[in-house]
């Protein structure tokens, strides 16, 4: 297949992940033999919806994902490839690109949607979900004030996530066309963080940031980190809940026979006729009705 690089760079961009470091905890969670692939099996699901919506037939799909059992098992047949830095893409030789929760891991975000975006043929889909911002903000807030207590200040722990704006302002960048934005937050019980914790590695999810410590933390870190957890975020079942938000991201490969804004100007109906009230000039003052 033709490889091509995502963007030109002057300067490579700075790398968040440790690529080696994800890998092996993505082998380490399938050699496992129990896998928690639940928030997988519900992405595809609700991906799976969103496809049903479209009124087109995509014979061409490319799947980008770690785990793409989920996804193949309730989508279908489709050509599947690594979520490398660079994609093994062709250009142009799709009409449908999914992307399922690997974008968060990407060093460069946007140069993924644009390795996605060139795959498409025109008018192609690109349809993606990543965790959201609001992902794991118990575990963040409960890991950072346990560490700022104990030792005075802070280690990267939990790999930060894009909010929905910024999601969104990627497809842009990325030139993609009609590009939306929307996001679903999902919660999960444990029993407490310890648990959780464990769950996150079972899902190749563990701290793969390239600027974390090399060294092992103390148990203490994680004993406090787990009470404080619990006595914030704590339910009265003394359990623990854990947020994950899905955002999904929807864009077009541009093409001549989409819709086009109109020109300024070029309305042939006045907005005030349409909702039957007068007009006024720029600068008056609308009052509203029985003041």
């Amino acid at each position: 297949m033709d490889l091509y690089l995502p963007v030109a760079m002057s300067q490579p961009a700075p790398q968040i992940t440790d690529r080696s470091a994800l890998a092996r905890q993505r082998r380490r969670a399938l050699a496992s033999g129990h896998p928690a692939l639940f928030l997988h099996d519900e992405a595809a699901r609700l991906l799976q919806e969103r496809l049903g919506e479209v009124n087109r037939r995509f014979t061409t799909p490319v799947l980008i994902a770690p785990f793409p059992e989920s996804y193949l098992a309730q989508l279908g047949e489709a050509v599947v490839v690594s979520d490398a830095d660079v994609l093994d893409l062709t250009e142009a030789a799709h009409d449908l690109v999914l992307h399922a929760l690997a974008l968060h891991w990407a060093n460069d975000p946007v140069g993924q949607l644009i390795q996605a975006r060139r795959a498409l043929r025109p008018d192609g889909l690109f349809l993606g979900v990543t965790f959201g911002g609001q992902t794991l903000t118990e575990l963040r807030t409960s890991l950072a004030e346990a560490e700022a207590r104990l030792t005075g200040g802070l280690s990267p722990r939990v790999l930060p996530m894009g909010e929905i704006r910024d999601l969104g302002a990627l497809l842009q960048r990325a030139g993609f066309a009609l590009p939306v934005a929307d996001s679903l937050t999902l919660t999960a019980s444990y029993e407490s963080a310890f648990h959780l914790m464990r769950d996150l590695r079972a899902m190749g999810e563990g701290n793969a940031l390239a600027q974390r410590p090399r060294t092992a933390a103390r148990r203490t870190l994680f004993t406090e980190a787990a009470r404080i957890y619990a006595e914030s975020y704590g339910t009265a079942d003394r359990r623990i809940t854990a947020t994950f938000e899905l955002v999904f991201l929807t864009g077009w490969a541009p093409s001549s026979d989409q819709p086009q804004p109109l020109r300024p100007g070029s309305a042939k109906a006045r907005l005030a006729d349409a909702l039957g009230v007068p007009e006024r000039e720029s600068g008056d003052t609308v009052r509203r009705r029985g003041d």
